[in-house]
């Protein structure tokens, strides 16, 4: 694998400017793809991942380029994402991985693994927010013209991604953002939706692929965790303001998603504060 062209589908030429001595000095490997789920991969290269992640780089892939992380043996009993059409080939070739098809990306330990194109881009953005916050992560995704984060554990496949037209669930969206803290009981947006609670419902998961309280949850996360990031307000004021009946609620969900306090990650993540990477 010496410096050369490389050809991709679409009649995409690639230029390498360098080896696979590269590795030897990367602090983040990405794996964009691989040429096919049963295609060898050499040892070569695999010799110089499991060197490259012992070191302690971070290793990631997209899509098909599960397939080379996954020959490394460093993924042995791991959870993985790969595009949900490789899903099954790749779990017949690596039966001690398992192929997670219904999420954007993982992340486990120094490796992630994601989906398809698009889903490796939300996981690039998800750690440069990791690395250097969530303001660089947003004038990226804003650069991109695509969502400032999406969570890894969202499904691949959504049957309404975005609510088509302003007369159905848009503006009920847009309600409940505005207002965290009120009631939101499925009785009360199903009236406001002018819907039975089960059409309600079913339409609902369709626009977003969740339930409304899980929405809600992670909304209000997302709410607090921006506040965290860039705002000095106390604890107790970004639960309020973000909607949680008290502090400990916060907590509760903070610490389910992203495994540390709230307050942990404002140290973390307040400019000034230490950068704490995705594998922290």
């Amino acid at each position: 694998m010496a410096p050369g062209r490389m050809h991709a589908r679409g009649g995409i030429a690639i230029t390498a400017d360098c080896g696979l001595e590269a590795l030897d000095s990367a602090g983040t490997i990405v794996v964009p793809g691989w040429s096919g789920i049963d295609a060898p991969v050499p040892q070569s290269l695999i010799e110089r991942l499991v060197a490259a992640h012992s070191r302690g780089a971070r290793l990631m892939s997209i899509c098909s380029g599960a397939t080379v992380l996954a020959a490394t043996g460093l993924l042995d009993g791991k959870t993985v994402a790969t595009h949900w059409r490789y899903s099954e080939a790749l779990a017949r070739r690596f039966p001690q991985v398992n192929v997670d098809a219904s999420v954007l990306y993982i992340g486990d330990g120094r490796i992630f693994t994601s989906a398809g194109s698009s889903a490796g881009i939300d996981l690039l953005l998800h750690l440069v927010r990791c690395d250097f916050g969530a303001e660089k992560a947003n004038a990226v995704a804003r650069r991109l013209v695509m969502p400032a984060h999406r969570e890894g554990g969202q499904a691949q496949y959504i049957e309404r991604p975005v609510v088509p037209e302003r007369g159905t669930l848009a503006p009920l969206l847009d309600a409940m953002r505005a207002n965290l803290a009120g009631d939101h009981s499925i009785s009360r947006l199903a009236r406001a939706a002018a819907m039975s609670e089960r059409t309600f419902l079913r339409r609902f998961r369709e626009a977003t692929g969740t339930t409304p309280g899980e929405w809600l949850i992670n909304t209000r996360i997302d709410a607090a965790r921006e506040l965290l990031e860039q705002t000095r307000g106390s604890i107790d004021e970004i639960s309020a303001a973000a909607g949680f009946g008290s502090v400990e609620a916060l907590r509760h969900h903070f610490r389910r998603r992203f495994g540390i306090s709230p307050a942990t990650y404002r140290r973390n993540y307040l400019p000034g504060g230490p950068q704490v990477r995705a594998d922290a």
